[in-house]
């Protein structure tokens, strides 16, 4: 999987946020972020607590390749040895929430907390084959996820052989290229010990969970941030802040689910500890989790269009408005519909982009075309080729892979941003991503894909020794990648008229707030493991 805004692109309605720092300011004030053993019970036991559905829990645009019925997915988990009723559901599900509520909470009294968890939290705990048909989904979604502080204050000091996730996210700062003045004052923090992850079709849904959670756990946790994330309003969701559709090359999983034309397909093990393709020694209980990495990335849209809008590519036969659009799809690599500029290279086809048998299916080949020299349907910096480069790998990519399952947060743009061209400086106006990713490993998952291909200029290798000499680097991803020391960024071979340009993007449009790593266990370590 890559990492997009749109095939990454990462979120949740924030309550609270500002181009600055928030260090400082008093969180309640702002509508998007604020700061602060038993058996499990069969599905029936769950919806008398939660109620049944009528409708699916799910956003289900048509370029997003759809999950698998659960038939379908019974009989794939069986060949693969999988147990879908272990895992829990928002790993292999990807981005198809509504609204959905991120919740980070300290552990006080671990001793209540464990107690609770087991015999309360458990139960309402959402598993993946839940998920698959309206009929066994919940009203409102819970997915639950520790930080290593969160298993250490849980008396689980097991080596989960991750050493990034030991370390947490704040550590790792400066090898994503993150400025940390940047940080919300909860990420910059040490008092994560965990998240709750409640999704439903309304926000009423979820807070109406959120408070029997509260009420159950009562003093035995302490809130410590939360970020409200919710799909755009109409033929927007899907569509992440800048407006291009997200969630449509994550991979197809061995044992859950039938790959698309185009789509790439990886061994279990590539995102679930402990299964087929997970090579490190980990303890038993840890098999079926998976690690997430979090990020709260903000987008700064009015800027971005307006960067589009001044530097608006010069191809002939189309309007300024049209060019403005190309060179916005070329820095992505697809239109906002999701048509892919390899296939569409100079004009959206939404056509082409509602089809999942054909929006997926191209690796940057073409007849006629060198692979390494040709930038003319898509450039090397493209944010989907540098996070997911297909065929520019020659033995092929079987392991840099994440899930993505974040979702949007924060308001629509308003009339007087967009006239301004200037992002508000209100923090209940901030929007942008709620990343989540989920992978086995998170130095060859999400931290692959941002250091070694996002952010590193020279990425793909291979291609420099064919590029001109005035084309001295591919340049970083001109959605998500940082240059080092948070300077100007520099991205070849946007121009189709003029490949060898470099173009200087001397902003970021994409602006990490901070996020922390957490392991997300299988619901038999919940009940036999942390709970005890």
């Amino acid at each position: 999987m890559k990492l997009t805004l749109v095939s990454l692109f990462a979120v949740s309605a924030l309550q609270g946020v500002n181009s600055l720092p928030l260090f400082g300011f008093n969180f309640s004030f702002f509508p998007f972020f604020s700061p602060p053993s038993s058996s499990r019970p069969s599905p029936s036991k769950c919806f008398s607590c939660r109620g049944q559905r009528t409708s699916s829990i799910f956003i289900n645009p048509s370029a997003q390749p759809g999950l698998p019925s659960a038939q379908q997915a019974s009989s794939a988990a069986a060949s693969a040895g999988l147990n879908l009723t272990n895992i829990q559901g928002d790993v292999l599900i990807g981005m198809k929430k509504n609204k959905e509520l991120f919740f980070f909470f300290n552990i006080v009294d671990p001793k209540t907390f464990k107690s609770q968890l087991g015999a309360s939290i458990l139960p309402l705990i959402t598993s993946t084959d839940q998920l698959l048909s309206v009929s066994t989904q919940p009203i409102t979604t819970l997915n639950i996820a520790f930080s290593q502080k969160g298993l250490t204050a849980l008396g689980k000091t097991d080596n989960l052989g991750d050493s990034l996730f030991s370390n947490g996210q704040l550590s790792d700062a400066p090898n994503l290229g993150d400025q940390t003045g940047n940080w919300v004052s909860a990420f910059a923090g040490t008092n994560i010990h965990g998240v709750l992850l409640l999704a439903s079709d309304t926000v009423d849904n979820v807070n109406s969970l959120l408070a029997q959670i509260q009420t159950t756990l009562a003093s035995s946790i302490s809130e410590v941030y939360r970020i409200q994330g919710q799909a755009r309003p109409g033929d927007q969701a899907g569509h992440e802040h800048f407006g291009y559709m997200d969630g449509i090359s994550n991979p197809a999983i061995s044992g859950f689910s039938t790959p698309l034309p185009g789509q790439a397909v990886i061994q279990p093990g590539i995102i679930l500890v402990g299964e087929q393709g997970d090579t490190t020694k980990r303890p038993s209980w840890a098999k079926d989790g998976s690690f997430l990495a979090f990020r709260q990335l903000q987008q700064r849209v009015p800027e971005f269009n307006k960067f589009l809008n001044d530097n608006a590519l010069s191809e002939p036969n189309l309007t300024a408005a049209q060019n403005a659009e190309l060179l916005g799809a070329r820095m992505m690599g697809r239109w906002k519909s999701g048509a892919p500029i390899d296939l569409a290279p100079l004009a959206d086809d939404p056509t082409l982009a509602a089809d999942p048998q054909r929006n997926n299916n191209f690796n940057f080949t073409h007849p006629g075309f060198d692979l390494t020299t040709d930038q003319s349907h898509c450039p090397f910096s493209a944010h989907i080729r540098k996070t997911n480069p297909r065929a520019d790998l020659s033995g092929g990519n079987f392991r840099n892979h994440i899930i993505r399952a974040g979702i949007p947060y924060g308001p629509e743009v308003t009339d007087v941003e967009t006239i301004s061209s200037t992002s508000s400086t209100d923090p209940s106006l901030e929007r942008g991503l709620a990343f989540v990713a989920y992978q086995s490993s998170i130095a060859t998952g999400f931290k692959f894909l941002q250091q070694t291909w996002a952010n590193n200029p020279s990425f793909h290798t291979s291609f420099l020794t064919n590029l001109p000499p005035s084309a001295n680097s591919v340049g970083q991803d001109p959605i998500i990648g940082v240059a080092s020391g948070g300077g100007a960024r520099s991205s070849g071979g946007l121009d189709p008229l003029n490949t060898a340009k470099a173009t200087s993007i001397n902003q970021n449009f994409v602006i990490s707030r901070g996020g922390e790593y957490f392991f997300t266990p299988s619901l038999s370590a919940i009940q036999n493991t942390l709970s005890v």
